[in-house]
Formats: structure tokens, sequence, C-alpha cells
């Protein structure tokens, strides 16, 4: 089966679907999903006008931006709704506050945090319930942050997967139409772009291409990873590489409390 044969989707699974998917994944999740760069995290603490020490990361999923956090020296407590992300989570920080809790309902005290992050996890939320939620648990002078890491297809090879896993991801990525997007919900809201390589193997790649929930959840799941085995096989900017730089943008959302 070739590539363009993905030019259209088969059948597009509901955002409903694809939210409830994870933690059946949650393992190949935390394995392949990559990393955040420093100098993102840099960036949306410094809109912070108060000392930051506590921090909610919500939507943790397995914990990979919750473990940067962590790293950085903040006192982190992780929401996340799906059972199954928060024990890959538990495995990774065992000794980060964890509570099952939706977005939009933290179940903590007005002001309860410095600053609050939500990594590659925004769009699964009520948009409005959530931006309000988020208002009333981070202090005066706090700072909220939206990140995703978005698939950089200004790489020829990165590009040529997008009829391959195509879906919400890359639609997301033009950065006027999602800061206006954002705009409605946090009005003072800023955006910085940070670019990062991330190697992988080539099964790596695979691996992760079978994370994305529009893939995973689609009837020909198998052949789109064989379509991905075989462009990485073939394509000049890959072909008989060891280790494959995937290109990444991640693109950081800070709104300051007042």
């Amino acid at each position: 089966m070739t590539r363009e044969r993905y030019c259209r989707p088969v059948s597009e699974p509901s955002m409903e679907e694809r939210r409830l998917s994870f933690g059946q994944a949650a393992a190949d999740y935390d394995a392949y999903r990559p990393t955040y760069p420093r100098a993102a995290i840099d960036w949306l603490l410094e809109g912070a006008t108060r000392p930051v020490v506590d921090v909610a990361d919500v939507g943790a999923g397995t914990g990979a931006f919750t473990n940067i956090l962590v790293d950085a020296g903040l006192h982190v407590t992780a929401f996340e709704p799906d059972p199954g992300m928060i024990d890959q989570l538990a495995r990774r920080l065992p000794s980060v506050t964890r509570v099952v809790a939706s977005a939009e309902r933290l179940t903590v005290p007005d002001g309860s945090f410095d600053a609050l992050t939500v990594a590659q996890a925004f769009h699964w939320f009520d948009a409005p319930v959530a931006a309000r939620e988020f208002e009333r648990v981070v202090r005066p002078g706090g700072v909220i942050g939206l990140l995703w890491n978005q698939r950089d297809d200004r790489v020829a090879w990165m590009a040529a997967t997008r009829p391959i896993a195509e879906g919400e991801d890359w639609r997301r990525a033009d950065a006027n139409e999602a800061t206006g997007e954002l705009a409605g919900y946090f009005p003072t809201i800023e955006r910085g772009e940070f670019a990062h390589l991330v190697p992988m193997t080539p099964d790596a790649i695979v691996g992760l291409v079978g994370t994305f929930s529009f893939v995973r959840l689609a009837p020909d799941r198998d052949e789109r990873l064989d379509a991905t085995r075989e462009l990485l096989a073939t394509h000049p900017e890959t072909r008989g590489r060891e280790l494959i730089d995937v290109p990444y943008v991640t693109a950081v959302y800070r709104v300051k409390r007042p």
C-alpha cells in the first residue's frame, strides 16, 4: 500500500473517541512522545511577577512535562483524569503529588498555585470552563502556560508523513489562527516558539506515529504504520540512518495573571 493512498482519511475518529483513547496506550505514549526544550519552560515562567514555587500540571498524562518541572526544582501537583496515564506517571515520578481530576474541576482551593501548565492537552478540554478554572486556582502575579510540540513540516521528510498521520495536530500549527482562538479564552495571551530536534530510531518513529490518536483509532492503522516504515526506508533524508532527528517547534502560550 503506497503513501499516496492516505491523502484522504478512510474514517476519521471523533474528538471524543480520541480523547478517551490515550490510557490504552499509556506505555507507548511515555516511550515515544517527545520532551520539551528547557528554553520554552524558562520563557513561560518568566511571565510570572511572583516567585514560582507551586505549579499545577494539568492533563499531565504520563508526566513528560511534569518531569521537566520537577527537574527545575518546582513543587508540582499533577492533575490527570485518565487512570492509565496517571499510573504511568506514578512509575516515572513516584514522589509527585497526583490528583485524578479533570481540567474543568481541579478540586483545590482558590489561589493554590503560582503557575499552571498544560502540555499537549488543552485542545481536549471544555475550553471556556477550563480557562475560568485555571484563573481561579492561580495566584495573582502567577502565570498560565499552554504548550504544544508541533511537527515541523518545513523539513521535507516530516512533511511527507502528513498524508499518513493527518489529523488535528497539523491544523493547529497555524500561529495566527491558534493564537486568535486561544485569545477568546485568555485575552492577554502571548506566544513564543522554540525549535528543537529529538533523535529517534526508525522503529521508534513508527512507534511515535502509532501514538497519534488519529492513527491509533484508524481502521487501517497497520497500513499507515507500514507506510511510515516505507517512507523512512526510502526518503533521501532518512534512508539508511540508524538515528533520525525528528523536528519539532514547541509553541508556548502564556497568560500573565494580574
